[in-house]
């Protein structure tokens, strides 16, 4: 065996590895929002995410790579390498077509699941599935292809490690639009402009998905480098570690001082924001501004959070907090940060500059497309579930269960939808 076949072996079983860690996410992303909805749609929660990594997987292997990876026109969207056929051979990699693939099917699955949860306890189920092949075959893909593709806003010097703004920013604003789109949840919002607060079904169950994503995380950044000799993969693991650290301390603490109580959702939701945060410069920056990164995150979460209420915007999860809010500042600080480039470090405003407009281009993206997709869907099939079916709840009306948590051992074989109806 020669040096180089021995260094692609190992870059292969690094990138399977922690594109494996980023599929469990999908397991957080299913925890999280079941433990912040209420009981009647935490079956509806898990079936969206089935519907994310099965029907998502399939499109992007269809259509969405060979948009994102092939060929392009003009740098704006890719001609070829649809289910990985044609002439491919620009991408240069130490590890194989399908190791590559494997690693960026996951990263998209992680899109579609942002938007998932801003649309929680209200979403048409078939709806929900026609959004997902929109956004894992067309959305994604093609601003993927402007970053990471070849595209035009790499060629411009657009810096984003792992997807703070191309994953998480455009992401968050596609979920924001969804949600207004949709509208918020029955009895949310009172006439006088108050607002409800719906608890939680299961804070374990939703620190728990906190967690995996966090684990998962490790694999998101430090897989980014898609190599297992990559000597900047100890420091992208420490500054992942300590943004999201940082983002749920600040959460902790401003929670703990100025309301008397430390808020449970909001460190938890503090945490993943630092995670958000520092994913785009997870390569590019110290230690210490890591830590500044996931507090301001941590913050501007809460904040938004509050602005979300007050605008009558119902997001029961916190997905556009988290993800748009802190995408947008992570990619904004690698503009501030960076220690190649950054203005903090003599790079002037050049790449500041780049990042905003990347930044707009992304967002504006994630929102339009997603504004008009529902808007045709909503053509086919009804995108928000009737009021009957949101009242008795989701698990019942689109998946023929009674409950997430069974209490009796058999049900009638024959039709178990009349029998859940029966029950209510």
């Amino acid at each position: 065996m020669t040096i180089q076949e021995l260094h692609s072996g190992l870059d292969t079983i690094w990138v399977v590895l922690t594109a494996a860690m980023i599929l469990l996410m999908e397991g957080g992303f299913a925890l999280l929002e079941a433990g912040f909805v209420r009981h009647k749609n935490n079956v509806n929660i898990i079936m969206k995410i089935f519907a994310d990594i099965t029907i998502g997987t399939l499109c992007y292997y269809v259509i969405g790579f060979g948009l994102m990876y092939g060929k392009d026109i003009g740098s704006f969207i890719g001609t070829n390498g649809f289910m990985m056929s044609g002439d491919l051979s620009h991408l240069q990699f130490s590890i194989s077509l399908d190791t590559y693939w494997l690693f960026q099917a996951a990263f998209v699955i992680a899109v579609i699941s942002i938007v998932s949860g801003a649309v929680a306890e209200r979403i048409n189920f078939r709806a929900y599935i026609l959004y997902a092949i929109l956004m894992t075959a067309l959305i994604y893909p093609i601003a993927g292809h402007w970053v990471w593709g070849g595209g035009w806003l790499g060629q411009l010097g657009f810096m984003d490690f792992a997807g703070s703004a191309v994953i998480h920013a455009l992401g968050g604003f596609a979920a924001l639009a969804a949600a207004i789109f949709i509208g918020p949840r029955k009895g949310k919002f009172l006439p006088e402009g108050l607002s409800k607060i719906a608890l939680p079904s299961n804070l374990p169950l939703a620190s728990v998905g906190a967690f995996l994503l966090w684990f998962g995380w490790f694999g998101f950044n430090a897989g980014s480098t898609l190599s297992a000799t990559d000597v900047r993969i100890g420091h992208i693991a420490v500054v992942t570690m300590l943004s999201a650290a940082s983002g749920g301390a600040a959460t902790m603490l401003y929670t703990l001082f100025r309301y008397k109580r430390s808020d449970a959702p909001s460190v938890i939701n503090g945490s993943l924001a630092g995670l958000v945060g520092i994913t785009a410069g997870c390569a590019f920056v110290s230690d210490g501004y890591a830590i500044l990164i996931g507090a301001i995150a941590g913050l501007l979460m809460l904040f938004v959070t509050d602005w979300l209420e007050a605008k009558g915007i119902d997001d029961p999860v916190g997905a556009f907090p988290v993800h748009a809010v802190s995408g947008v500042w992570g990619s904004i600080a690698v503009g501030l940060f960076a220690t190649d480039g950054g203005l903090f470090h003599n790079g002037g405003w050049h790449l500041i500059g780049v990042q905003l407009l990347g930044l707009l281009v992304l967002c504006a993206w994630g929102f339009v497309l997603t504004w008009l997709g529902l808007k045709l869907i909503q053509l086919i099939v009804p995108v928000r579930s009737t009021e009957d079916e949101e009242e008795i709840g989701l698990d019942v009306s689109y998946h023929g269960m009674v409950a997430a948590y069974q209490e009796h051992e058999f049900i009638h074989h024959d039709d178990p939808y009349n029998d859940a109806d029966e029950e209510q």
